[in-house]
């Protein structure tokens, strides 16, 4: 059985440097806190589990400043604990540390595709060099997804190589569309040939949907809480519908939050084009049924509770599915506490999700 009895046990412990908490509760996690040790082994069947982060986002002064005062403010969104995103070591080990998380892969949201391309190249370029740097220095505790300047996808091209063969990176993260364009689109077909030949992962993390920015105005976040997953379906369905993922068939693609909407509805998916086949092109002559392309595709378990990552399992396979918190952005302080709760996971699934996917995916040590 996983030993999550023992685990849960200081569970408050792993929010407790950065949620301010309110009365009794919020003295009870000081209290928490100040209890626990420093590193809270996962336990899985008595074994020892490594715990892989393949959702953790970090930020770097060095190319912030490149996009002048309104840029680096931009960078900062008035969300708790956004300011953790500059990155500083011995504080993010010490969160890692007090969420269970050995290892952290590191990966920046784009904001330059919309810049120009010798500016995306700069800020790529430092981005870059940094988190090989740290990455080198702490290889027990973090990996990383490097930059890429998509809005120039030959320089895309070159960059992802020199990440993966020189910098030592896993593979790359990438929004959910280039300044409007869709992955799909063939202009970006040598970036994913590229990936496809190198194994490079790619870990799609969405920027929301601009165009219906209006009808998310109000209470709730609605450009957030609504927008970003589906940004990421739609990402994900251009690359299944229009036929990306028959062309690159070995392609790593992670998505964050669960693959967004698409693993709750994805059956709806096989049924559009006998639906309506005006809709959809003939000359796309898929080799699969949409859904079963769920099945090469790999996303985190940022989906918060048991009975979601239950379902996320039932429709793509628990080895599709790795540890992703989102830190510092306070989705999710207790990651691993999330994947231990989820009792309908055997023992091996478990471990699987917690690190021994990611290990396997991104070529670390288990």
């Amino acid at each position: 059985m996983n030993s999550r009895r023992h685990f849960l046990a200081g569970a408050a412990a792993a929010a407790g440097m950065v949620f301010c908490g309110c009365g009794v509760a919020g003295a009870a996690h000081a209290q928490s806190v100040s209890a626990r040790p420093a590193r809270r082994p996962v336990l899985v069947s008595g074994k020892r589990i490594k715990t892989i982060d393949v959702h953790s986002h970090c930020l770097f002064h060095e190319s912030a400043n490149l996009m002048g005062e309104a840029g680096a403010k931009m960078l900062t969104p008035p969300i708790n604990n956004s300011a953790e995103a500059w990155l500083a070591i011995d504080e993010r080990i010490a969160a890692m540390d007090k969420q269970a998380i050995d290892l952290e892969v590191l990966s920046i949201n784009p904001f330059w595709y919309k810049t120009d391309r010798d500016l995306g190249e700069k800020i790529v370029s430092i981005q870059n060099e940094k988190l090989a740097e740290l990455v080198a220095s702490k290889p027990d505790r973090f990996a990383a997804f490097a930059s890429l300047t998509l809005q120039d996808p030959a320089l895309a091209v070159q960059q992802l190589e020199t990440a993966m063969k020189k910098q030592g990176m896993k593979g790359a993260a990438i929004g959910d569309q280039v300044a409007g364009d869709e992955f799909s689109n063939p202009k970006f077909d040598p970036v994913w040939a590229k990936a496809e030949e190198l194994g490079a992962v790619l870990f799609i993390h969405p920027q929301g949907v601009p165009e219906l920015d209006k009808r998310m105005h109000g209470n709730g976040w609605l450009g957030n809480t609504i927008g970003n997953p589906l940004a990421t379906t739609i990402a994900l369905q251009h690359l299944i519908f229009d036929g990306s993922l028959d062309k690159f068939p070995g392609l790593k693609v992670l998505a964050a939050h669960g693959g967004g909407y698409l693993g709750s509805y994805a059956p709806r998916s096989d049924h559009a084009c006998f639906v309506a086949p005006a809709f959809c092109d003939p000359n796309v002559g898929l080799k699969k049924k949409p859904t079963e392309y769920l099945n090469q595709i790999y996303f985190d378990s940022l989906i918060f509770t048991p009975e979601a990552l239950r379902h996320l399992v039932a429709q793509v396979g628990s080895s599709q599915i790795m540890l992703g918190s989102d830190y510092p952005y306070q989705w999710e302080m207790h990651p691993v506490d999330h994947v231990l709760a989820t009792t309908t996971l055997n023992p091996a699934q478990t471990a699987a999700i917690l690190g021994g996917n990611a290990a396997r995916l991104l070529g670390l040590k288990a």
